[in-house]
């Protein structure tokens, strides 16, 4: 350990032998240092049974008792993924029960409307049901934002994270990311998924296989006759898997491609111009291109869609076969509309569901030592409307 490590945690112990207890994030600020630092140095502390930790709070270790953390087999300080003895034991009171009684689980989401609503809802059903505590934080897609709130529910005490970075792609970058792989509770990756090779492919994660719901939906259009079949689908996180999954089914299936949208220029488009582009294409599509059907992803934008199509004359469905993607609002439309809809609340369910399994272990997975990560992709369902 290096020597300004093993000052900061001197200090640290010190300073909670003086007082009895504090709060994390007051003795973050206090010595000058991040959040997350700060988290590292507790956790060793933690582990090696120098302190005691609680819900955002570090204190004295009462004489002969056992300290939250100080269970054999514990993890190395400072790992993402600790299971046994780590920040999973520091519960209220001190310790955390066998089903996550006083865990605290934070969880970072862009948003609790829309699609994500049920994300949230089904995370904190499971949270709730095995006696722990879920805090949101959210980053409204904003750039950066996702570390932040992360710190954020770090320094108030959560003991694992449930986490939906803010990658265009669904998945990170070149050089974006890693960040993720470092944090210092063990993190779950909630709908988002990275490469082999990068470092938070080494993370948990659930999410829905997007690419199998969009050939799903070609597959059951080829089933109703349709050989040129379309997807129209703004930049979104789910946009690449969708293309993947709808490429391969077109491929698989033998069917004839449709017509490649028009490139997009040097400057970004407005949400008005990507949704004019939308429509121009399909209606290009349909009248010169040969496509009778479509995958549009969202709902929204498909029932926005419709009435424009039918005014420039391209019917629906007589004309062009819909399946949106997602399936929140595509049941309310005036003609109730065909849609692929993930397994959002399960997805939820499922993240915390694991998360919990890491922090609070049963006995047989407690004797591993390292348990192996998952990656659960949960297949999205195709409901058909009349």
């Amino acid at each position: 350990m290096r020597p300004h490590v093993d000052q900061r945690q001197a200090q640290v112990l010190a300073l909670v032998q003086e007082r009895g207890s504090v709060r994390v994030a007051d003795l973050a600020q206090e010595l000058g240092v991040s959040p997350v630092t700060l988290r590292r140095d507790i956790e060793a502390m933690a582990a090696r049974g120098e302190i005691q930790r609680m819900h955002g709070v570090i204190s004295r270790v009462d004489p002969g008792r056992t300290p939250a953390g100080g269970r054999a087999g514990g993890p190395t300080a400072g790992s993402a993924q600790g299971v046994a003895g780590g920040p999973a034991a520091g519960g209220a009171g001190g310790s955390a029960g066998a089903g996550g009684e006083g865990l605290v689980i934070g969880m970072v989401v862009p948003t609790t409307e829309y699609y994500y609503a049920d994300v949230v809802r089904g995370a904190r059903e499971a949270v709730e049901a095995r006696g722990a505590r879920l805090t949101v934080g959210l980053t409204r897609y904003l750039p950066g934002e996702d570390r932040t709130q992360a710190d954020r529910l770090l320094s108030t005490g959560a003991h694992g994270l449930l986490l939906t970075p803010n990658w265009e792609a669904g998945s990170p970058g070149p050089g974006e990311g890693a960040w993720t792989a470092e944090l210092p509770v063990p993190t779950v990756l909630v709908e988002r998924w990275a490469p082999p090779g990068h470092p938070a492919s080494a993370l948990d994660r659930v999410s829905s296989d997007h690419a199998h719901g969009a050939a799903r939906a070609v597959q059951h259009l080829t089933e109703a006759g349709h050989r040129r079949i379309a997807l129209a689908s703004r930049t979104t996180p789910t946009t690449a898997r969708l293309r993947a999954g709808y490429e391969a089914a077109v491929t698989a299936l033998g069917l004839e491609p449709a017509p490649p949208w028009p490139p997009a220029g040097p400057a970004p488009l407005s949400d008005a111009e990507l949704f004019a582009r939308t429509l121009e294409y399909l209606c290009e599509a349909v009248t010169t291109g040969g496509v009778t059907a479509a995958l549009i992803h969202s709902d929204t934008d498909a029932i926005m869609l419709i009435p424009r199509l039918q005014a420039r004359g391209v019917r629906v469905p007589e004309d062009l076969a819909v399946i949106t993607y997602d399936d929140e609002v595509a049941g309310m439309a005036d003609v109730p509309l065909s849609a692929v809809a993930p397994a959002k609340h399960e997805v939820g369910a499922r993240a915390a569901a694991l998360l919990l399994d890491r922090l609070s272990p049963s006995p047989t997975a407690a004797a591993r030592q390292d348990p192996p990560r998952q990656h659960l992709d949960l297949l999205p369902r195709l409901t058909i409307r009349p």
